[in-house]
């Protein structure tokens, strides 16, 4: 059974709607319940919190009725309203709730160290809210009651995406996802900062400013404050037309195709700098590291590379937006390739990763076409059969062809504990990857 907390209130089984509670108290004891699922709630605060501080006489009796009526509602369902002691409690088996699933999402998001993967954790976290906490069951006193730590995590996570997707180049989505959220809570001057600079990158400066103009009034209405350095400073920026506000700082080792971030060609091959798109193989893995991080960067990187031409590019990148299941699978695959790639490049003994890669490789293959070119040679083009894998294939060709020849056999590995990304070393003296691949600790 599933049960949405974070807004209206609905309990749903299997896709379909379960009448609850005949009373707007029944289903707020039960949503006081789950949001404590699997801790028992003394009875006195429950007739606290379901009559919100003015509990008749009766209370308890009624309260003790409401329990038996929930019992009979989801006991077919399989779930449990417990009597431990002078408490009730449910089971925190057999259901879901999304305010537990958004904690889940929302902390590992917090935790994460690759970017992207953050950006999705928190976006999906903050996709399960459609509404304020509990609407319809209960006001704005017994929210902040039950679900301060909830509205507290909730912001915090906003603020997290909106710095990072700043940070990524993708203004567009800040504004889409979390202006209503800012103007909502004008006194989150993060997330205000954060959503006025997406808005002036988007050329959209008076909306900047009035989102600023309401969050001041916030700020000296109810709390009797003057905005603090940061907000101060984005508004500043703002007026002067300051060009620090107009995109992030490329990371040292980056380039951009295709409002694409990609590492630097550093490699000597490109199968090595298909490996080379996670920097930091061995230690901390550094904010910004990974490129690799959708499937519009597998495409462009691939015709970066020459591996496959600009009109494939641009037919890939337009199959991916109508199958982004399809797309995401091949990401999958090509993360997995990489991993397999560089441990065959790292450790020759291993033959797994050998035979994965060779897996790989002989797909490609398959997929190939030998044609005469432009210029009157030969060349091998994967064929349009090959789909969205064509820019997997186009690296795993690449990695077959570095597995056989002797070059492979002067393949280094950068030894900064920060690094580990390859080259090719043939006069054996060189001792780093590049000047500054390794890039800066954030």
């Amino acid at each position: 059974m599933e049960f949405q907390l974070l807004g209206p209130f609905e309990a749903r089984h299997e896709g379909r709607p379960v009448p609850v509670g005949l009373r707007r108290q029944e289903r707020r004891l039960l949503a006081i319940l789950l949001l404590e699922a699997g801790h028992a709630v003394a009875i006195d605060r429950l007739v606290d919190l379901v009559w919100d501080g003015d509990p008749p006489a009766s209370a308890r009796g009624t309260l003790h009725t409401y329990v038996n009526r929930l019992r009979a509602a989801l006991t077919p369902y399989g779930v449990d309203v417990e009597t431990r002691g002078d408490a009730y409690a449910v089971d925190a088996g057999g259901h879901t709730v999304d305010a537990a699933r958004f904690t889940e999402l929302a902390r590992r998001a917090a935790t994460a160290t690759d970017p992207a993967v953050r950006v999705e954790l928190g976006t999906e976290a903050l996709g399960l809210w459609r509404g304020p906490l509990l609407a319809g069951l209960a006001g704005d006193g017994l929210r902040r009651r039950v679900g301060t730590g909830l509205e507290d995590l909730r912001l915090t996570t906003a603020e997290l995406c909106a710095q990072v997707q700043l940070d990524m180049g993708y203004h567009d989505r800040v504004i889409a996802v979390l202006m209503e959220l800012a103007e909502a809570y004008p006194t989150r001057e993060g997330l205000v900062a954060s959503v006025m600079t997406a808005l002036y990158r988007a050329a959209r400066q008076a909306d900047a400013l009035r989102l600023y103009e309401l969050a001041y009034k916030a700020l000296a209405g109810e709390l009797g404050v003057e905005p603090g350095v940061e907000l101060e400073t984005v508004h500043q920026r703002i007026l002067s037309g300051d060009p620090r506000l107009e995109r992030p700082a490329a990371p040292v080792y980056a380039v951009r195709v295709r409002e694409v971030w990609l590492p630097w060609s550093v490699g000597g091959h490109p199968a090595l700098d298909f490996c080379n798109t996670y920097a930091g193989w061995g230690g901390e893995r550094m904010p910004g590291a990974e490129w690799l991080r959708g499937y519009p960067a597998l495409a462009v990187w691939a015709g970066y590379q020459d591996l496959v031409d600009d009109a494939s590019v641009n037919r890939l990148l337009d199959e991916a937006r109508l199958d982004p299941l399809g797309a995401s699978a091949v990401l999958d695959e090509a993360r997995a390739l990489r991993a397999d790639l560089y441990s065959c490049l790292t450790d020759p003994d291993d033959t797994a990763a050998f035979a994965a890669v060779a897996r790989c490789v002989e797909a490609a293959a398959r997929m190939s076409v030998y044609e005469r070119g432009p210029d009157g040679l030969g060349r091998w083009r994967l064929s349009r059969e090959a789909g969205l894998r064509a820019p997997l294939y186009a690296a795993a060709r690449s990695a077959g062809d570095l597995l056989a020849d002797p070059r492979r056999w002067s393949v280094c590995a950068c030894p900064s504990p920060r690094c580990g990304w390859l080259f090719i070393d043939h006069s054996g003296q060189r001792r780093w990857c590049s000047l500054a691949t390794c890039g800066p600790r954030s």
